[in-house]
């Protein structure tokens, strides 16, 4: 099986700061965090900002583009939900933004490589929509 829809995964665990970004991502958008005391922008969901320790963060709608800056293939999976679809490709996105979070990393052009430029694209998986990327040359994320 290779569709990333039929995966009988656990799916993201969901608290009340979280919500808008789950909410975001099954609609096909990507939100981050920006801080109104220091301007600069988070990710993942939190309740403090990293950089200036301020509370004063706010949820934004990213770009969807980055780049990668590292990734894995995973052969063996940790949870066995995942084994129909391994090898798959997992990587650290460092977003336009500033922030870098880990996703899937779609591999339809073949495995990715260091400093690819990508384009978030909402992606079933195990009947959720999440934010997953591929390579930005394999098309256009228009949000």
């Amino acid at each position: 099986m290779s569709d990333l829809s039929e995966l009988k995964v656990p799916g993201p665990t969901e608290i009340e700061l979280t919500k808008p970004f789950w909410k975001a991502a099954a609609e096909g958008r990507l939100l981050i965090q920006r801080c109104e005391d220091c301007s600069k922008a988070v990710f993942y969901p939190r309740e403090i900002c990293p950089h200036c320790w301020s509370d004063k963060l706010h949820f934004e709608e990213a770009s969807g583009r980055g780049r990668l800056k590292s990734f894995s293939v995973v052969h063996k999976p940790g949870h066995p939900g995942w084994a129909p679809v391994a090898p798959y490709v997992v990587g650290l996105v460092e977003l336009d933004e500033g922030p870098t979070m880990l996703s899937h990393i779609l591999t339809g052009a073949g495995e990715p490589a260091v400093g690819d430029r990508l384009n978030m694209k909402p992606t079933n998986i195990g009947g959720r929509v999440l934010p997953a990327f591929e390579t930005a040359d394999e098309g256009a994320y228009n949000g």
